[in-house]
């Protein structure tokens, strides 16, 4: 007798399938034109398998763009915090300006009349990185190059939120040669005082 065929094995294929087809109509037709149903025809699934693990499209995409984020928005640590908010910063932008970019931004218009959507993109996507960012300004700080009477979710919003602020509102290419001059701005008020005490 065969053996029987192994359902897991299945459902992670049409899992895959969904993923890949929800990233490659998103980047190739928009966002705005993406559907459950193409979704389904391009997977080769029906829809009441999409709707088994997703609520919405928005959700489907956005297990599809972080698993497509990867090292992009990985936080380095070389012990100069000039150099690593430079790096992160250049490489998240450069991110944001290309697809996954588009399709990122279409998933946060979405939130916007979607709660639930929105929370989830706090908890999968926004609030992880924010994490780990607030850890590496933690370290500087204790190692004096940051002072240490500002909030570091503060400093978070300082540097990111002209990054989002182009993301959202129409950046370019060129965006990704200013994250130095950005760093370097918020630094210059980030820094402690002479003499200061951390």
């Amino acid at each position: 007798m065969p053996p029987e065929p192994n359902s897991e094995r299945r459902s992670e294929r049409a899992r895959r399938a969904v993923l890949d087809a929800v990233y490659e109509l998103a980047t190739s037709k928009g966002y705005a034109k993406l559907t459950i149903e193409a979704i389904a025809a391009r997977a080769g699934v029906g829809k009441p398998t999409i709707y088994r693990w997703w609520s919405c499209k928005g959700a489907v995409a956005l297990d599809a763009l972080d698993e497509r984020i990867g090292a992009a928005t990985d936080f380095p640590d070389t012990g100069d915090i000039a150099a690593d908010l430079t790096a992160q910063i250049a490489s998240v932008t450069a991110m944001l300006t290309g697809d996954l970019g588009r399709v990122y931004r279409g998933i946060i218009g979405e939130a916007q009349s979607d709660p639930e959507l929105m929370a989830t993109v706090r908890e999968i996507i926004v609030d992880p990185r924010v994490r780990q960012c607030q850890e590496r300004l933690e370290r500087a700080v204790a190692a004096g190059q940051l002072r240490a009477d500002l909030p570091t979710a503060a400093m978070v919003d300082l540097f990111y939120a002209p990054v989002y602020y182009r993301f959202l509102m129409g950046g370019d290419d060129a965006e990704v040669a200013r994250s130095a001059d950005l760093v370097r701005d918020v630094l210059a008020g980030l820094r402690p005082a002479a003499g200061a005490r951390s």
